[in-house]
């Protein structure tokens, strides 16, 4: 049975297409839930850098891919939403924002 820290340690290779950055570390991924007897469906809800991203669906499907993969996960689903708004001054790593030129 996948944990959801497990599952946050398989998305952590996951990068945003756009940005090359992984998603985790931009604070896209906002919640993991694994559900049935053990585990074997996740839902995994996170957003997009831009409602109007044009690689969105890919990504959607990359990260659905990759949680897929696991050992134990027999479905996937991923959850896009834009609430809230990304805003890489609150969701994103340090590292991130001095990679982005936030201060």
């Amino acid at each position: 049975m996948p944990t959801v820290e497990q599952v946050r340690e398989s998305l952590a290779v996951v990068k945003d297409p756009e940005l090359d950055i992984p998603i985790l570390d931009l604070g896209l991924v906002y919640d993991i839930v694994a559900e049935g007897e053990n585990g074997e469906h996740v839902t995994v809800t996170m957003t997009l850098t831009s409602p109007m991203c044009p690689v969105g669906p890919m990504f959607k499907k990359s990260v659905e891919d990759n949680v897929k993969a696991m050992d134990g996960v027999k479905t996937a689903t991923v959850d896009i939403t834009f609430s809230p708004p990304w805003d890489p001054k609150t969701m994103a790593t340090e590292d991130v924002k001095v990679t982005l030129g936030i201060w």
